[in-house]
C-alpha cells in the first residue's frame, strides 16, 4: 500500500523558516516526479515546487528564491525548505507523487498546515 505523509508544518512569524518533509512508502520517490502544492482557505490548490526523477527542480514564481525542494533517496523523502516566509504562504501544503510512464500513478498526502503570522 502506498503512503505519502507530510510533516513539519506549524506556526511561524513572518520572515521565519520551516522545513516540510514528505515521506513515502510503497513507492521509490526517485522514480517519481515529486511536487508540493498548497491550498489556502477559499482558494484553489496551486503548484509550489517540483523535482523530477533526474533531479531537475522548478518553482512557482511566488516562492522562487525563498523555497527549495530536495530529495533524500536513502530516506525516500522529499523536503521543502521554506525561508523568508510571508503571511500569504499560509496554507495547507500537500505532497504529490506522479509517474506518467506505465503504469501511471498519482498519489497525494493528507497535507500539513503552515501558518505565517504577520
Amino acid at each position: 500500500q502506498v503512503q505519502v505523509v507530510e510533516s513539519g508544518g506549524g506556526s511561524v512569524q513572518a520572515g521565519g523558516s520551516l522545513r516540510l518533509s514528505c515521506a513515502a512508502s510503497g513507492i521509490t520517490v526517485r522514480n517519481y516526479v515529486m511536487r508540493w502544492y498548497r491550498q489556502a482557505p477559499g482558494k484553489e490548490r496551486e503548484f509550489v515546487a517540483g523535482i523530477t526523477s533526474s533531479g531537475l527542480t522548478n518553482y512557482a514564481d511566488s516562492v522562487k528564491d525563498r523555497f527549495s525542494i530536495s530529495r533524500d533517496n536513502a530516506a525516500n523523502t522529499v523536503y521543502l525548505q521554506m525561508n523568508s516566509l510571508k503571511p500569504e504562504d499560509t496554507a495547507l501544503y500537500y505532497c504529490n507523487a506522479y509517474r506518467g510512464t506505465w503504469p501511471s500513478s498519482n498519489y497525494w498526502g493528507q497535507g500539513t498546515q503552515v501558518t505565517v503570522a504577520s
